[in-house]
């Protein structure tokens, strides 16, 4: 049973459009019955599941989706709002405590996103495609900030597990926006999410196993997108700089270090038990019960950072000054921006490199679901 794993990655996420699309061109018979996403991936993975269509008509409607998105409608950057953010940021950490004035909740008011996917994400029709078999679970991931968990919220049939570990638990439930709104809020940009009492943040804070609730709901063969580009020594050498960074060039490599980095080991140790496996002699105990998972993971050929600088002034001019003080204007401040530039231009570049590396890698995509086949 094939899953599909939607990693994180704020806009970086429009890449999966791009992989997905090539995927449905050439082989409209792949389907996912398991769709797992977190973060900025729960929405496409949402979106997916609450379709109704043809892989292809599917794609080219998320594709419509994603290309109609503007930075004005995935969070308000009206100078107002973002002047009464910063101001409640700084009597938050001015006030010592104090409970007087506003309480703070992030830095981006992202009440815009929420209204463009109750347009968008069609929760209806995720019941209806499990109802008839297309579907049979979808897991969107969020971290529950009262005991640090990671949560997988999972809509599915009635024999789909659930599971519960100290650091990670799947529970059942009915996928709502708010269900994709949690997973996608980055701590302190964007404020958390309640669900049923409680609040939750980014999934990607503590998923240190972002493969794992995919296997956990059955699947067998897994496609992975992720949305970071693996450099060469060479490339990381020529980064390298003397002075101090700059506010953004740290918290672009907070956010890769949160979001991006788990997916590749995640796909190692896999691979690990897979030759552990092939290595037990004929008739041996299988210990723990484990499993072969095939795994094929697709990663963009080239930084989206870099092609994040030239759109930077396609931001909202409150934004983009609030964000200069940061260091965006200076090239390490590109992982920063390529989180937040949702921006047309931007977008459509990026769903085409998905395109592009899917094209260079079919041969690869080919071999690897016609074994499963």
């Amino acid at each position: 049973m094939n899953g599909l794993v939607l990693s994180g990655g704020g806009a970086r996420a429009a890449y999966q459009v791009g992989v997905l699309s090539y995927l449905a061109e050439k082989a409209p018979e792949v389907s996912f019955p398991i769709i797992v996403g977190v973060s900025a991936g729960a929405i496409n993975a949402a979106f997916l599941a609450g379709q109704r269509g043809t892989p292809t008509e599917n794609l080219g409607s998320l594709s419509s989706c994603w290309t109609s998105l503007n930075t004005d409608r995935v969070f308000d950057t009206n100078l107002s709002a973002l002047g009464l953010s910063g101001a409640r940021w700084l009597w938050t950490l001015g006030g010592g405590g104090t409970s007087l004035g506003p309480r703070v909740k992030g830095l981006l008011d992202t009440s815009p996103l929420r209204e463009f996917l109750e347009e968008q994400v069609l929760v209806e029709g995720i019941a209806m495609n499990v109802a008839e078999g297309r579907l049979r679970a979808l897991g969107l991931t969020a971290t529950r900030y009262a005991t640090g968990q990671s949560v997988t919220f999972v809509q599915g049939a009635e024999d789909v597990p659930t599971w519960e570990r100290v650091r990670r638990c799947g529970l059942p439930a009915k996928i709502s926006v708010d269900h994709v709104m949690a997973s996608g809020s980055i701590p302190f940009i964007f404020p958390a999410t309640a669900i049923d009492g409680e609040y939750y943040g980014d999934g990607s804070i503590r998923q240190a196993a972002p493969l794992a609730p995919a296997i956990h709901l059955g699947a067998q063969r897994l496609l992975a997108i992720a949305t970071r580009y693996n450099p060469t020594l060479e490339e990381v050498r020529a980064l390298a700089t003397t002075g101090y960074p700059q506010p953004a060039r740290i918290m672009g490599a907070l956010l890769n270090s949160i979001f991006l980095d788990a997916l590749e080991a995640d796909a190692e140790r896999l691979e690990r038990i897979n030759r552990l496996l092939e290595a037990l002699p004929p008739g041996a105990p299988n210990p723990d019960g484990l499993r072969r998972i095939d795994t094929l993971v697709i990663r963009p050929s080239r930084d989206l950072g870099s092609l994040a600088q030239p759109h930077k002034g396609r931001l909202p001019r409150t934004l983009r000054f609030m964000l200069r003080g940061l260091g965006i204007h200076r090239m390490h401040g590109a992982e920063l921006l390529s989180y937040l530039i949702f921006e047309p231009p931007y977008i459509s570049r990026v769903m085409e490199l998905g395109y592009e590396d899917a094209l260079t890698r079919w041969d690869e995509m080919e071999r690897f679901f016609s074994d499963g086949a």
